[in-house]
């Protein structure tokens, strides 16, 4: 018993260290034995994009815990999931699943019905049970700074985006872009372009070509691989990196872009079931959510960048009037107004968002559809709730919108 309290304890001195904390914990229980745990990826990861940064993180865990194994499948069609989750329990015998695709929820919900002895955890859905708890690191306050850069370096004013599936997620990205973007160019719109696909460079490539055809001149995407940053590249037209770091797909054109920490979530969670603290009938509402405060994302071209030096001074020389306070949409500043550098207006908000109190978030109203409804009322913020289920489209945003309301 003496063994097991030393490592509850050793446990617990390392995660009240990693900076990130559910929304709601279990109760703890006894430790058990060694763990392996098994990964379920949608794309290959040597796709530098989703899977890549997810493997990254696993690659981080393994080596950090002695007492942890690990094993992997990558590319697995999302209707297949149960499948690949029947082989790594029965075969290769985890303890723990992870399944990181939207597409997963659904099957990994019913695999965790099936095997209730077994500890699972879903990637950016929102389905839960005793024994499967969700996570996320959400990147939409980065797209938001992401956009303000984009908003500064058009010339042409339409920005262009590569999107994978028209879901939640990716919409609500898109949204906090255009909001960023719009803020810095009031007129500027951002031209979405759906490929259907997680993976898939050649219908990237046929997308961002047909956008660059378009007039749009300065890029963003969702696809798991740098394809979008190098066709941009090779029309000298700059882009920003998505999931991994893709400077080095570009050096001379990739602005900045966003990275993400999954170990963050890895290195907890594992650490808590380790200990004893997740068991199988206390995950019903864990919830991971991470994002700038938590440090389980970054906005930057790769660690340590945040912004590529190549374009400091273009950002540091486009002034925007903003509104320290409540912009009504007549104009009114119920607050003050200050003129302000994008480069400074960039390092503020990621200072007020990274702050303990979030004194900033991109969704804050008044905020109106494209439609012309007001969808989040004056001094108001989206909530969590609203944030998971978005399908609503900002103004600015030109192109198909599947789900539209």
């Amino acid at each position: 018993m003496k063994g097991i309290w030393i490592r509850v304890l050793l446990v617990f001195l390392l995660v009240s260290g990693l900076g990130l904390m559910p929304l709601l914990i279990g109760s703890a229980a006894g430790a058990g034995g060694n763990l392996k745990a098994g990964f379920i990826y949608v794309g290959p990861i040597g796709d530098y994009g989703w899977s890549h940064a997810h493997n990254a993180a696993r690659l981080i865990v393994e080596e950090t815990f002695p007492w942890l194994e690990t094993v992997y499948v990558e590319s697995v069609p999302e209707a297949e999931v149960g499948t690949y989750i029947d082989r790594l329990i029965q075969q290769e015998k985890v303890d723990v699943v992870f399944t990181t695709s939207f597409g997963f929820m659904d099957g990994t919900l019913a695999a965790a019905q099936r095997y209730p002895e077994k500890i699972f955890a879903h990637c950016s859905g929102f389905k839960r049970a005793p024994n499967m708890a969700t996570y996320m690191a959400d990147f939409y306050q980065v797209y938001y700074l992401n956009g303000l850069m984009a908003g500064a370096l058009t010339k042409s004013g339409k920005v262009g985006y590569v999107g994978a599936f028209p879901i939640p997620e990716v919409k609500r990205h898109i949204n906090a872009f255009t909001i960023g973007v719009r803020e810095v160019n009031p007129t500027a719109e951002v031209h979405v372009r759906w490929i259907f696909e997680w993976y898939n460079p050649a219908a990237a490539k046929e997308a961002a070509e047909a956008l660059i055809k378009d007039g749009a001149d300065v890029f963003a995407f969702t696809e798991d691989s740098p394809t979008v940053v190098q066709v941009a590249a090779q029309n000298g037209l700059p882009s920003f990196g998505h999931y991994s770091p893709m400077f080095d797909f570009a050096p001379d054109y990739v602005v900045s872009g966003q990275i993400v920490h999954w170990e963050k979530f890895y290195l907890d969670f594992l650490a808590k079931v380790y200990a004893g603290m997740y068991n199988t009938t206390n995950l019903q509402d864990v919830d991971y959510w991470g994002l700038l405060r938590e440090g389980a994302v970054e906005a930057g071209a790769k660690p340590g960048m945040l912004i590529n030096p190549k374009f400091e001074g273009a950002l540091k020389d486009k002034k925007v009037r903003i509104c320290i306070g409540i912009h009504l949409p007549d104009s009114t500043c119920i607050g003050v107004w200050i003129e302000i550098s994008v480069y400074e207006l960039v390092m503020l908000r990621l200072e007020q968002m990274k702050d303990f109190e979030m004194v900033f978030d991109p969704f804050t109203g008044p905020i109106y559809d494209r439609k012309g409804n007001l969808v989040i009322q004056p001094g108001a913020r989206a909530t969590y709730d609203e944030l998971l289920t978005m399908e609503w489209a900002v103004e600015g945003v030109v192109g198909p919108w599947p789900g539209e309301p």
